[in-house]
């Protein structure tokens, strides 16, 4: 999957939104995500859409009852090659640091 495809899917504040929904509970139907929503139901469906075409969010049927999932593996992928590698830095700057506030104690 191509992280384009993620970064264009999480640039949308209605569809992290849906993202937060299914973080706080994982497996709701269409209906239970539009609850409370200022957005039509076509509005969401459209934009699940998108989160499904990015693999951050997959479905299982249940019945007739499509159930929606966060999948957290495309966000984890962009925290470590975006994030993780800013993080090594300073995490060495830290260790620089405590070790050289070690060796000045008397």
């Amino acid at each position: 999957m191509s992280m384009d495809a993620v970064f264009k899917a999480l640039a949308d504040a209605s569809r992290r939104q849906l993202l937060d929904r299914l973080h706080d509970r994982n497996g709701q139907a269409l209906g239970e995500l539009c609850e409370g929503l200022k957005m039509s139901r076509q509005a969401v469906t459209k934009h699940l859409a998108i989160l499904e075409g990015a693999n951050l969010v997959a479905t299982q049927w249940r019945g007739r009852e499509k159930l929606h999932f966060i999948n957290p593996v495309p966000i984890n992928d962009i925290a470590e090659r975006w994030i993780g590698k800013f993080e090594r830095g300073r995490l060495a700057a830290l260790s620089a640091l405590k070790k050289n506030l070690e060796r000045e104690k008397p």
